[in-house]
């Protein structure tokens, strides 16, 4: 579509009403109601204990220390806990005036981190600033959480409408104008404009949507939309039909769903003449929530992931009433107010404002999905008391928030895992560099993979898995891999790798490497990855042990391979030491061949 016709169609659709997003009634009607009724008790007394925790603070300053740490020493976490706490601040006090109009407590509170927001030195955070950037245009560079702030400022000078003092109001058009619609218009293209990643998505869904709620000239706006439509098919782009998102769950909450924000708002701004739920592959995007899950909360957890993850029952549900192939999630996933470290608004508003209080299951129900264009294997089995899960993975090595994981695999069992995937370290500076793939949840040494001749799997897009068979069934389901071309390593000449997940009432995972060298190989190992502390119960019997008995038994061949236990440490997401093992089994005759069968067994 070009740009007239876009215009032709924003001027007579009109602008967007407060109404939109209560299309049941009113506004006031909606708050009063959610106030009072206890549909939505949780999630509104986790926001008034909030508002309590807050009432005893001062907002706290963003100093030119914590500007700088990053610059200094490589580390975001410092600038980033301050900046999100701001945040949390704007959000809470924000709700809580929704909640309560009457309160001018919640109203001083607003204003105050409102008017503070609006002065920060940048809404960027430092990590994504370019090093060249001119200090004189700091305040113009777009990111993830500038996008975010001016659609958030937006948002709620929308909805607060005539209870925001017109000095305000102005103050904040005034800013979102300046740091970023006119940088988005004069000085791109950003290197987020063409992605086929979370950023197009988040920075110019946020981007897009404070256009539709802020701006009065159809002429801007048309211009803005042009170029985030653009952006959301690059977005597609990074999606196979069907529907994974390679970067994980969270990156699907997050790049997803501010591109069903954005999609709703100019579905709304356009009349319905613009509409990308009506596209397949969307549709395909949208149900792959319900696919990642193996149990509870845990996941499927490759790439830079978290190990458990709870839903945004907004998005959700909104997703739910779209699509009949969209699952409504189970209750107990709902995401608490204060679980999202980055606070931001716009899931934080939705999962009041869209939330349908329905009769859910407790658990997702038994499934086994392959995910042919990521090649990913994902399964639920057992019964709701007890669900085991089994996910494995293929791919190739330069993937969004990539891990040289190819081959690796999952197995989770009443809500603990066994075979595991470290997921996300913390942020910094070399974790996005040059060092990203010695940190051990990135490289493949931190995942169930062989060690061929002391050397690792590769980064690159020619380091790829060839996925062979793969099929799921009522009794079982398989993933058979070529993981030669993973490796940078001369000689080898194949490496098949085959796991076969049986759905017994205990199940069982049979894993079966087989390899040809040219020559023979220095070494060969066979490392797991596990949450547990290994036990050897006899030879040829590993335990990783239940927190509260049984376990998983690991059977292997000791004339063949020799085990060991080793204890290792890394930093999580949250900057947090925690403890690992590796379960690795050292060929004893490394050769030109050599076939290692090794299950893994749930015990009662």
């Amino acid at each position: 579509m070009n740009q007239q016709e876009l215009l032709d169609i924003i001027r007579e659709a009109g602008p967007l009403q407060v109404s939109h997003y209560y299309p049941q009634g009113d506004q006031d009607i909606f708050w009063k109601r959610a106030a009072e009724s206890g549909e939505w008790k949780e999630s509104i007394s986790e926001i008034r204990a909030e508002g309590l925790r807050l009432e005893a603070l001062d907002i706290p300053e963003l100093t030119y220390s914590l500007f700088t740490a990053f610059g200094r020493t490589g580390s975001r976490l410092e600038y980033e806990r301050v900046y999100f706490e701001r945040r949390r601040r704007l959000n809470t006090y924000a709700l809580l005036v929704l909640l309560e109009p009457e309160n001018p407590g919640y109203l001083r509170g607003l204003e105050d981190i409102l008017w503070s927001i609006c002065g920060e030195y940048t809404w960027c955070v430092p990590a994504h600033l370019p090093p060249d950037f001119a200090v004189t245009e700091i305040g113009r560079f777009i990111d993830l959480f500038s996008s975010e702030t001016g659609f958030t400022l937006s948002e709620i000078s929308l909805l607060l409408g005539g209870r925001l003092s017109p000095l305000l109001r102005a103050r904040i058009s005034a800013e979102v104008e300046r740091r970023i619609f006119r940088p988005f218009l004069e000085d791109g293209p950003y290197h987020w404009e063409t992605v086929t990643h979370n950023w197009s998505a988040v920075c110019a869904g946020s981007i897009g949507a404070a256009a539709m709620l802020a701006l009065d000239d159809p002429a801007q706006l048309s211009r803005i939309l042009h170029k985030t439509e653009r952006s959301m098919h690059f977005y597609l782009e990074g999606f196979g039909e069907d529907g994974a998102c390679a970067e994980g769950l969270g990156y699907w909450n997050y790049g997803f769903g501010y591109f069903t924000y954005y999609s709703d708002l100019l579905r709304a701004r356009s009349g319905g003449k613009l509409d990308w739920f009506q596209c397949d592959k969307v549709r395909s995007i949208a149900a792959f929530q319900q696919k990642c899950f193996i149990g509870g909360s845990l996941v499927a957890n490759f790439s830079d992931s978290t190990l458990r993850v709870r839903v945004h029952m907004g998005l959700s549900h909104y997703l739910a009433a779209k699509y009949s192939c969209v699952e409504a999630p189970p209750a107990q996933l709902r995401a608490p107010y204060t679980e999202d470290h980055c606070s931001r608004w716009a899931p934080a508003l939705r999962n009041l404002i869209w939330t349908r209080q329905a009769r859910v299951a407790q658990e997702w129900g038994a499934a086994s999905f392959y995910l042919p264009d990521a090649a990913w294997i994902v399964v639920r089995h057992g019964s709701p008391e007890k669900v085991f899960g089994f996910a494995a993975k293929g791919g190739h090595n330069d993937e969004p928030h990539n891990h040289n994981d190819l081959g690796h695999f999952i197995l989770a069992g009443g809500g603990e895992v066994y075979a595991a995937d470290l997921g996300s370290g913390e942020y910094t500076a070399d974790y996005f560099g040059k060092g990203r793939y010695r940190y051990d949840c990135n490289g493949s040494q931190g995942h169930s993979v062989p060690i061929i001749s002391g050397r690792y799997q590769s980064a690159g897009p020619e380091y790829t898995a060839a996925v062979l068979h793969a099929a799921t069934g009522a009794d079982k389901d398989e993933l058979k891999l070529e993981l030669s071309k993973a490796y940078e390593t001369e000689g080898l000449k194949s490496l098949i790798r085959s796991l076969v997940w049986h759905k017994e009432e205990l199940p069982r995972l049979e894993l079966c490497d087989e390899y040809l060298y040219e020559g023979a190989t220095e070494s060969w190992t066979e490392r797991f990855v596990t949450w547990r502390q290994p036990e050897l119960l006899r030879t040829g019997i590993v335990l990783l042990p239940g927190s509260d008995g049984g376990g998983v038994a690991v059977h292997y061949d000791n004339k063949l391979v020799e085990p060991e236990i080793t204890p290792r440490e890394y930093r999580d997401h949250y900057g947090r030491e925690t403890v690992w093992h590796t379960l690795d089994f050292h060929v004893l005759r490394p050769g030109s061949e050599g076939r290692f069968v090794f299950t893994f067994q749930f015990l009662s």
